[in-house]
């Protein structure tokens, strides 16, 4: 899964995956939010499956990087 990581306002690391709406961590280091959100897609994946609720992959989806200027 794709896993986004920021830093927040606070200097905890929070981690999303945009793939799974609701599906969100944090940790005091990068690394420990890393190993979070891996344990909160197995849970949310485990909840997905007890409610009969599909896994749906977006194949459809492009990852790209754009570069502004102000």
């Amino acid at each position: 899964f794709k896993v986004l990581i920021e830093k927040d306002e606070d200097g905890y690391y929070v981690a999303t995956v945009p793939s799974l709406q609701g599906c969100i961590s944090q940790g005091k280091t990068e690394e420990e939010a890393r190993e979070n959100i891996k344990e909160a897609i197995e849970l949310h994946l485990s909840a997905m499956a007890e409610e009969g609720i599909p896994i749906i992959e977006k194949s459809n989806v492009k990852q790209t990087t754009v570069a502004v200027s102000l």
